[in-house]
């Protein structure tokens, strides 16, 4: 189960590593507003099919004010103000140095994670946080300077990514596809109109349906593979594991654009890799208790949160809305939707 996880937390970076030199690219034809409201606009295209086969057993529904205001949260950060960051950074410099300053949104959504969300990190975890963090500061110091204006721009979309990466974990009632489809709907349509305010033509149909297609897949189908390893690995421990999409988007950098890659750059792989492998190997263990409560998520039935009984087959995972009743017990886990508490 755990595995099933992880590898679609490494695909989801994957896609979204490919998206920087792409963008990059497109940014030729596009303001940055116009851009970020396209790929968001692609990325509800690309959900909408899958919510419109499942509405009779998964239909769109209103949620609670809690929920609302996580909802709100990661379309605000994530879809409307971190894409546009990204964009503006990437307008100041190479995809590859872009790319490499992408590691700061681990180091954001670990920070926030423990000061503000009850994530707990032991000192495993920390050990794979800062290697993942000195290999892309050595693969920056190998770069040199790629300007200050970018650098800023891309903290800011870090520190906006991290908030969204702890909002969309806590989001509970909707699936992850309705939530990348309303994130989409929203914040693309949002950019897009602040990019015709400001000014500036579109380029041939075929260019945007591109920037659309692009979308549909680096922010689509990625923002919907990240939130379900999230939900049950933990935002800061699915953020590792995504924080490999840097180094996809600088290789991918060489292979589109023809940037330069080095010794430099294949030492920071290994470094990634072994901080990842750390990281997916943690988890903590402590008695605690777990307070009533109906939500909808994907599951199965193969642990003790979840021995309800359905008519549906237990040994597949499925996504049903459900009941939890109080527990107290004493397992190892992440700080998943059924594990985030003090202790």
């Amino acid at each position: 189960m755990k595995t099933y996880f992880i590898l679609i937390a490494i695909i989801s970076a994957i896609l979204f590593g490919v998206s920087t030199p792409i963008s990059k690219y497109l940014l030729t034809f596009f303001s940055e507003f116009q851009l970020a409201g396209l790929l968001y606009i692609g990325a509800a295209f690309g959900t909408l099919p899958i919510i419109l086969l499942k509405w009779k057993t998964e239909p769109l529904k209103i949620v609670d004010k809690k929920n609302t205001r996580y909802i709100l949260g990661s379309i605000g950060f994530g879809g409307i103000l971190g894409s546009v960051f990204l964009l503006f950074g990437l307008g100041h410099s190479q995809a590859s140095s872009v790319s490499l300053w992408l590691n700061l949104e681990l180091v954001a959504t670990a920070i926030l994670g423990v000061i503000f969300f009850k994530d707990h990190l032991d000192k495993k975890t920390w050990i794979g946080i800062i290697i993942t963090l000195s290999a892309g500061v050595l693969l920056t110091y190998n770069e040199g300077n790629s300007g200050i204006i970018a650098i800023a721009f891309i903290s800011m979309a870090c520190i906006c990514w991290g908030l969204d990466n702890h909002f969309t974990a806590l989001i509970d009632g909707i699936n992850a596809t309705q939530i990348t489809f309303i994130k989409g709907a929203i914040a693309g349509i949002v950019n897009l109109m602040i990019g015709i305010a400001i000014g500036g033509g579109f380029p041939h149909y075929y260019i945007i349906f591109g920037a659309v297609a692009l979308g549909m897949f680096a922010y689509g189908l990625s923002i919907v593979l990240y939130i379900k390893s999230a939900h049950h690995l933990g935002a800061t421990r699915s953020q590792v594991i995504f924080s490999s999409a840097p180094f996809f988007g600088f290789l991918s950098s060489w292979l589109i654009l023809s940037e330069n890659i080095g010794i430099i750059q294949i030492i920071t792989a290994l470094l990634m890799i072994i901080a990842i492998w750390i990281i997916i190997n943690t988890s903590h263990n402590h008695q605690h208790f777990h307070d009533k409560q109906t939500h909808i998520h994907l599951h199965t039935h193969d642990e003790e949160h979840h021995n309800h009984n359905h008519i549906r087959k237990v040994n597949v995972r499925h996504s049903h809305k459900h009941k939890h009743e109080k527990l107290k017990h004493d397992h190892p886990h992440f700080p998943d939707l059924h594990h985030r508490h003090n202790h």
